[in-house]
């Protein structure tokens, strides 16, 4: 009986440890599941956000007879940005750059190499579209200019301004260079003329709310994910924030090279680009400065300088971007997000082990 009792005791001893921990790793479990349904619920009042905002933005410009250009250059071209940049400023505010720059980087290599890929799987993508060349041009200059401000280990805020004022610049210059032309958006596609005054108004609020509400979760829900599960921030922000914020690209994209818009699928890839660097990035670092890690300069900023430099020489040397290229793109994507996966020491630790068992089997 006193054995029974001293074993008895002995188990209650331990057993509380034991639901410490079980409690613990329960805790852990339901944790990383309401991280993974911020991220959702981010992702969803992104796109939700950004839809609403552009149907009643546009639906009051067409009300105050705004010309579709200039619709198509402010409106349509912010609007779908919108994401990035509440997104961008939300990472700075808690404290996490590295989301904000990673995002920014890694929604331009995914524009070119998966986004890119895709449609020109689905679609060989034209580059002789008037205009095109112009662009792609002050794409692969802002993927320079972004380098060099990078290279100090600071994007400052005045550097932020001179980006924030060129897409200003541009912006112009596009307006004064296409000004007899239409641009190619479908105002009966965004359902803008379907609206009233109230319910457009409605719609900007509404669709701002949601913006604000789906940069807080994502964001907070991808740096809980990146704590919880040991990936740094960057590589966060490089992958799951950058491919979420451009999931309205993805489907413009698509899209128009299913309906046989190539022009206009690769003509959406290169200004999302021009508007990440310029206007995004541009106002994010003249809010707060960015401080950028060594990572972003080691690999991913050169492969994204590297991609564009890729698709300039496409549209300049080639007529098409086709299927061959697509592929390849594809596959570029997917040989850098393992990279990112297994990390630069995981990649060494296994070319390492690769090397000893070469060596073993050519000592046989």
């Amino acid at each position: 009986m006193i054995r029974f009792c001293v074993t008895l005791l002995h188990l209650l001893w331990h057993l509380e440890p034991m639901v410490q921990i079980v409690g613990a790793v329960e805790m852990h479990f339901v944790q990383t599941y309401i991280n993974q349904i911020y991220v959702v619920c981010g992702l969803v009042g992104l796109f939700l956000g950004g839809e609403g905002l552009i149907r009643g933005a546009v639906s009051i410009a067409e009300r105050l007879n705004i010309p579709k250009l200039i619709v198509g250059l402010t409106i349509v071209g912010f609007g779908t940005s919108m994401p990035e940049l509440l997104v961008c400023l939300q990472a700075v505010n808690r404290g996490a750059p590295d989301v904000a720059l990673g995002n920014i980087i890694g929604s331009n290599t995914a524009n070119i190499l998966l986004i890119g890929g895709v449609g020109a799987l689905i679609m060989p993508m034209s580059t002789q579209a008037k205009g095109l060349r112009r662009d792609v041009i002050v794409m692969l200059m802002a993927g320079v200019a972004l380098l060099w401000f990078a290279f100090k280990g600071v994007i400052t805020q005045q550097q932020g301004l001179v980006m924030a004022g060129l897409i200003l610049v541009y912006l112009l210059l596009v307006l004064v260079l296409e000004r007899k032309k239409t641009i190619p958006v479908e105002m009966e596609d965004i359902g803008a003329k379907h609206l009233s005054l109230p319910w457009a108004v409605t719609f900007v609020a509404g669709g701002l709310a949601l913006l604000i509400f789906g940069a807080d979760y994502l964001v907070k829900g991808s740096t809980a994910i990146a704590s919880s599960m040991g990936v740094s921030e960057a590589v966060i922000g490089l992958t799951l924030v950058a491919v979420g914020t451009s999931l309205p690209e993805f489907t413009v994209s698509a899209m128009s090279a299913i309906k046989g818009q190539n022009e206009v699928s690769l003509g959406n890839i290169i200004g999302s680009n021009i508007f990440n660097i310029l206007a995004i990035l541009g106002i994010t670092a003249g809010v707060y400065s960015l401080p950028v890690s060594a990572q972003f300069l080691s690999l991913d900023l050169p492969l994204m300088l590297g991609a564009t430099l890729w698709l300039c020489v496409m549209v300049f040397a080639f007529k098409r971007i086709g299927r061959l290229s697509g592929l390849i793109c594809l596959l570029l994507y997917a040989v850098y997000l393992t990279w990112l996966g297994l990390g630069a020491a995981g990649v060494q630790a296994l070319g390492v082990s690769v090397l000893q068992s070469l060596k073993a089997f050519a000592g046989l």
